[in-house]
């Protein structure tokens, strides 16, 4: 039977059995057949890595589909994330790039030129210009394709020896390539180390294990046999779900994610291993998981836009205006010439001649749609990307470790943050736990006033760099004390970590435990998939592993269940004391209430906490759990909730142990760097999993929190009216911080487990969206406890919502990965938690405390710069278009030009392009360590006063001033001057050199006065673009290129004639007088009369006097 369905909704792969497999839609989809000789139709080996090295990647993409189909299209299991290839290139990124409004209008605009009867101008006039931008936009995009298949090629290319036989065998330190289901390896029991830090970030090891029947089948002629057969679930994004069955010799067996090894993933510590192609190319987890991430755009952008609309509503207006005008001034003067200036063919009345003169202002005056703007402004951000990568203050020489600007899209936006959303662990912390205090049996250890142990008379094995301050916990070590030796067994054998003294743990606070536990003499050694060896006091001891009860953020604890040496069962648990503390057995409650003070001191000291329990397990009950948590392993339908049940079952009646504190120290500079950025009016908020108490210790230690907050608002009701009161009441009263708190189980951000109070996270939900934010906003911090990665970006969508303002998350695990992309502005952290985050951010660093260098020094230039630059070049398009608007009115509405063509196409890619850009790369208005003294200065940024509709506007009325000086002081002047030897200098030549002339000069004193920082970069491209101007303007109007193009240059010795005559430089003289000095005028009135706060603070600068914050 042939299965064709167009919803896929299960996978099959049978091993050795390409007919079976060519059955299926995607077995042809994907892999296509080949012919392949018959002995060779196997599947095929695959040993070492340094044997043959591809040179195209086929070979790896060959070794993906061993077993699972070896007819495949070679091509099949490549990694693409590039765009382009050398054939489609030009025509997709044309394509692309003509997708632009504006390249679309522009090439519409070049059309209408090529028509005579409409076009006054030259085709080349908009031609060059237009293959400019294009071009350069088609360089960057090409650069970026490049690094993707360089990257592509990295991944494709690995090296790799590739036979055509039975088995796919892998070796040590080798990338898998396709998603495949483990059959068996070197290791016993099939077990296999792997690290998945291209899947999730994290550089720990961890382990996978083959189904236990066919753990056995290394052997090649076993393998060349098996013909099991695998049903699973379609292709899908979930990196830490699979769920399928493997059929085989009658039987079925289970397969979770446990028994996978995911593409992306590296083989460690593993001679060898064996397995079968599950999904490959595509359709492996990795590939799912490549979607498009969500495009940012910032508020500038949004605005021009807008802005670019409003100007080619201008643009119309004025092509309608000048339309109207030719046709009245064609009916009631034009018909007078009709003798000897007739109308050219097809023009056979007034109104046609005005249609054509609409067409043909609208090429004239297009000038005023900034065709480069778009590129200009991805020229000058590419530039601040660069001085954010090139920061050698925000270089972290521990790590080794550079800030990197991974998008070019957001730097002006990092100059208009109001909120920032920040996780704890590992992004205000350090991420490097220490083992500092414990409670054991009612007893607190652990005094920092007392001198440092010593373990090693005591224990050889210990661990030199550990460090503890209490010798009577080693004394009741010594003494054999059974609460503690089973304190410190339970940290022994309750973890994941791999390998014999040199810990590989799933995380630090696992590592710093079972380190913890060594140095006390319970000394983990090894583990295989059904023992635990350890030396317990100098003594190896080695445990039947009968069960592990997995951690999840949902459970929030961790259990084992393990057999000692005398036959005797028990069952070790850790977790937040908020979920085991109410599964303890009743006769506790004593010490429960002892140790629970114990956890809230250890809380208030800022420690991460942690509560140990075990119970004991007959026989009869184990063998009854055994076969129920059989039973649900084995289950296809609700595995999840059925396995949870089974481990909710056996987690009860517990008797506790005590409970452990870890301290995780704050990076180096965060309470400074909180400090100065909550003076720059942005407000921090700290969104953390962790239990109210420590992120409270947390937020006074990085000084978030600080004494003068006389009212601490806590958000702590157990319903939805409850809380709907608190938040009101808050609202009301004023209180300056709020903290939502997750030590009761009912209400604040984080979803707990209990039936009694299940999670519904009240604060987030829709019908108190409103008040929430109003009380939180009104706060000068926010801490929220207990949240999940979900409740996280749902709390910057709250406030993105809501408040209409700038946010920014920074984090430093795969945990904060949904926040950081949910903000405006995401910033990953290089920590200890791996590089997920980082992958997910727009910018990233080492150290927190780079965070207010990002925003007030770079994120402020970023944002002044592109609001100096906006301000200037519309202003002066218009200045330079406006002027054709004027002369319509004194030329008949003919579509005639002012300027030559020549000057039209190079006067915004070459005379006044590359000053603006030098002031929107360089600019600045302070120092970057004034900027870092007097944080106020980043507010109008948060108030975008720099550049929005009013500014724009203020630019067009100045652009629009300037033409109609430009043009009407050189018409009044021009018009009754005369030459030393009485000829006429009211000639159109005359005029428009005069006229361009004037207007080079002025924007280039413009550009002198707008910027406000002077590199040699600044000078050579202001006074170079000018000089320029005058040595292209001699060029073109000279008689050798008169003599060799006639028909092409028709201002020939105008330059010359013009500019000898003193009354067109006096002319020039008064129209930059008249043009700037009121700007001037306007410009210090502004500063004397209406000081704002930016030029108050300013001048303070300059007269280096301290500000009042």
């Amino acid at each position: 039977m042939t299965h064709f369905v167009s919803a896929e909704e299960e996978r099959r792969v049978r091993a050795n059995d390409r007919e079976y497999n060519e059955k299926f839609q995607y077995a042809v989809r994907q892999f296509p057949s080949l012919p392949v000789p018959k002995s060779h139709s196997l599947s095929l080996k695959v040993r070492g890595c340094s044997i043959f090295k591809p040179t195209n990647g086929n070979i790896v993409k060959v070794f993906i589909c061993f077993f699972f189909f070896c007819l495949l299209l070679i091509q099949s299991n490549c990694i693409m994330t590039s765009k382009y290839n050398i054939v489609t290139f030009l025509p997709v990124n044309l394509f692309e790039q003509f997708q632009e409004v504006a390249n679309t209008y522009f090439l519409f605009l070049l059309i209408l030129q090529l028509i005579p009867q409409i076009s006054s101008l030259s085709w080349f006039t908009t031609i060059v210009p237009l293959a400019l931008v294009l071009s350069i936009t088609a360089v960057k995009d090409a650069t970026d394709d490049y690094f993707r298949h360089k990257s592509d090629n990295q991944v494709n290319n690995r090296q790799s020896q590739v036979l055509i036989r039975v088995d796919a065998y892998l070796s040590h330190c080798i990338y898998f390539q396709a998603d495949l289901l483990l059959l068996s390896s070197s290791e016993p029991h099939g077990l296999c180390y792997i690290e998945t830090a291209e899947l999730d970030g994290e550089t720990n090891m961890k382990v996978r294990q083959s189904v236990s029947v066919t753990s056995e089948l290394g052997d090649q002629n076993n393998l060349a046999s098996f013909d099991g057969e695998v049903v699973c679930e379609p292709p899908n994004n979930k990196l830490d779900r699979f769920c399928g069955t493997l059929y085989w010799r009658d039987k079925k067996y289970n397969l979770t994610n446990q028994n996978m090894l995911l593409r992306g993933c590296v083989l460690r510590n593993t001679e060898a291993c064996y397995g079968l192609v599950i999904f490959a190319g595509p359709d492996t987890k990795l590939m799912q998981n490549s979607g498009r991430t969500k495009f940012k755009r910032t508020s500038i952008d949004r605005l021009m836009n807008t802005l670019v609309l409003w100007i080619f509503g201008f643009l119309v207006c004025m092509g309608v205006i000048l339309a109207v005008g030719n046709a009245v001034w064609e009916r009631e003067v034009g018909s007078l010439f009709q003798s000897y200036l007739p109308w050219d063919p097809p023009v056979d009345n007034f109104l046609f001649s005005a249609f054509l003169s609409f067409w043909s202002y609208v090429i004239i005056l297009n000038t005023v749609v900034p065709i480069s703007l778009y590129v200009s402004v991805e020229v000058i951000r590419l530039g601040h990307s660069y001085f954010i990568n090139w920061d050698q203050q925000m270089f972290c020489s521990q790590c080794n470790t550079a800030a990197e600007a991974r998008t070019t899209t957001l730097n002006e936006e990092l100059g208009q943050v109001e909120y920032i959303f920040s996780d704890k662990t590992g992004t205000l912390t350090q991420n490097i736990m220490s083992f500092n205090k414990c409670s054991i049996n009612g007893q607190t250890y652990g005094d920092r006033h007392l001198s440092r142990l010593d373990f090693t008379p005591f224990n050889p094995l210990a661990d030199q760099d550990f460090c503890f301050y209490d010798d009577t916990l080693l004394e009741s070590v010594k003494v054999g004390d059974s609460h503690t030796h089973e304190f410190f067994r339970l940290l022994s054998l309750c973890h994941t970590v791999m390998r014999e003294l040199v810990y590989k743990a799933q995380s630090p606070d696992e590592g710093a435990l079972v380190t913890a536990a060594r140095n006390f003499g319970f000394v983990f050694r090894s583990r295989t998939p059904g023992t635990i060896t350890t030396t317990e006091m100098g003594r190896p001891v080695t445990y039947i592993l009968l069960a592990i009860l997995d951690f999840n953020n949902i459970r929030k604890r961790m259990s084992v269940i393990v057999r000692n040496p005398e036959g005797r069962i028990r069952l070790y648990c850790k977790g937040a004391d908020t979920v085991l503390l109410e599964r303890l057995h009743p006769c506790n409650q004593e010490l429960m209430n002892i140790t629970s003070d114990h956890l809230n001191e250890y809380a208030a000291d800022g420690l991460r906490t942690l509560a140990l329990a075990y119970r004991d397990v007959s026989e009869d009950e184990w063998e009854t759990w055994s076969e129920s948590h059989r039973c649900a392993d084995k289950a296809t339908n609700c595995r999840d909730d059925r396995l949870a049940a089974a481990y909710e079952e056996i987690e009860q009646d517990m008797m506790l142990l005590g409970a452990t504190a870890i301290e995780d120290k704050l990076q180096e500079g965060v309470p400074e760097t909180i400090a100065v950025l909550s003076l720059a009016n942005i407000k921090i908020w700290v969104l953390t999993g962790d239990k109210q108490e420590t992120a409270v210790n947390i937020g006074y230690s990085c000084k978030m929190l600080t004494d003068d907050m006389t009212e601490v608002f806590i958000i702590s009701g157990h319903t939805v009216q409850s809380v709907r009161q608190e938040l009101r009441s808050g609202h009301r009263s004023g209180q300056l911080h709020v903290r939502l708190s997750g030590v009761s189980v009912s209400l604040h951000l984080g979803i707990h487990t209990d039936k009694e109070h299940s999670g519904q996270a009240h604060a987030l939900e829709a019908d108190m969206e409103t008040e929430f934010v109003s009380t939180a906003c009104a706060c000068k911090a926010v801490i929220c406890c207990r949240v999940t990665p979900l409740q996280k970006a749902q709390v910057v969508e709250l406030i993105k919502k809501h408040k209409k303002a700038v946010t920014l998350a920074i984090g430093d695990g795969a945990n904060d990965v949904s926040m950081i992309k949910s903000a405006h502005i995401g910033v990953g952290i290089s920590g200890q938690e791996g590089i997920q985050a980082v992958l997910a951010s727009d910018y990233s660093f080492a150290q927190f405390r780079f965070l207010q260098r990002l925003l007030l020094v770079h994120g402020r230039w970023s944002y002044l710069r592109m609001c100096r630059f906006l301000c200037y070049f519309f202003y002066k398009n218009f200045a330079f278009t406006m002027v054709h608007f004027w002369f319509g009115f004194f030329c008949g509405f003919s579509a005639q030009t002012v300027y030559d063509q020549y000057f039209i196409t190079l006067y915004n890619i070459v005379y006044t392009s590359l000053p603006v850009l030098a002031m929107g790369i360089f600019d600045q208005d302070v120092p970057d360590k004034r900027s870092l003294e007097y944080p106020k200065l980043y507010e109008p940024g948060q108030l975008n006063l720099l550049f929005n509709k009013r500014e724009f506007f203020i630019c067009i009325a100045q652009g629009i001033y300037t033409s109609v000086v430009l043009f009407f002081v050189p018409f009044a002047v021009l018009s009754d001057a005369t030459q030393s030897t009485g000829v006429p200098l009211a000639d159109y030549q005359t005029f428009a050199v005069t006229t361009a002339t004037a207007l080079v000069i002025v924007v280039s004193v413009q550009i002198a006065l707008d910027t406000g920082f002077w590199t040699v970069i600044n000078h050579v491209f202001v006074w170079g673009s000018l000089g320029s101007y005058f040595t292209i303007m001699f060029a073109l109007h000279s008689q050798t290129l008169f003599r060799i193009f006639p028909n092409q240059f028709h201002f020939v010795g105008s330059a010359q004639s013009t500019l000898l005559q003193p009354v067109v430089w006096l002319t020039i003289a008064l129209a930059t007088a008249i043009c700037i000095v009121p700007v001037l005028a306007f410009r210090f009135l502004k500063v004397d009369l209406k000081p704002q706060k930016e030029k108050e603070k300013r001048r303070q600068l300059q007269l280096k006097m301290p500000i009042n914050h």
